[in-house]
């Protein structure tokens, strides 16, 4: 039997990527490469500073809850929701969201109060914004959205909802009253 390889077969392959030549790169190409990737490390560390600096917290999911549960008292703090007072200076505030209102639509805590807002949603997807402040979140069915701010100056923060959430939406507000 015999070799049905021709000579070229044996021939030695050779990945041009493993030759060892450096690629070339214009000198304007590297200053613009060089100024992106300063600008990106530049962005990464205000975010980072920014965020513990000013106390700035991203909201996330605290736990879920079945909407369908959300009325019942024995099961669930939005069956009445409101304020608590935990500690002096430290409330909480259970915020339930439902086609075109927040309940409780008013709120009132003193000045340098810290406070807790826990915010569900009974019926579609709302938003929660207070405005003057960094407070602003999505409000979802089945999920309890959390943050944490301190109202250090007197006067009305109003509470709006950023997302549409039907015809009435634009009548969908609240107020904290800081005193």
């Amino acid at each position: 039997m015999s070799d049905s390889r021709s000579p070229q077969d044996n021939a030695k392959i050779v990945d041009p990527m493993t030759i060892g030549e450096p690629i070339h790169v214009d000198r304007y190409e590297a200053f613009w490469i060089r100024i992106s990737l300063v600008t990106l490390v530049a962005f990464g560390l205000a975010i980072i500073i920014s965020s513990s600096v000013f106390s700035i917290q991203v909201p996330g999911v605290y736990q879920r809850i079945n909407p369908n549960t959300l009325m019942t008292p024995q099961s669930s703090l939005f069956a009445n929701p409101g304020l608590r007072e935990l500690a002096p200076g430290q409330y909480e505030a259970y915020i339930r969201s439902q086609i075109w209102a927040f309940t409780p639509s008013q709120i009132r805590i003193p000045a340098g109060a810290n406070i807790t807002f826990y915010v569900t949603s009974q019926d579609v997807q709302h938003g929660f914004k207070i405005a003057k402040t960094n407070i602003n979140m999505m409000v979802l069915p089945g999920q309890i959205s959390k943050l944490t701010t301190r109202f250090d100056e007197p006067g009305t923060y109003n509470i709006i909802c950023h997302e549409y959430c039907g015809i009435g939406h634009h009548n969908m507000y609240g107020q904290i009253i800081v005193e």
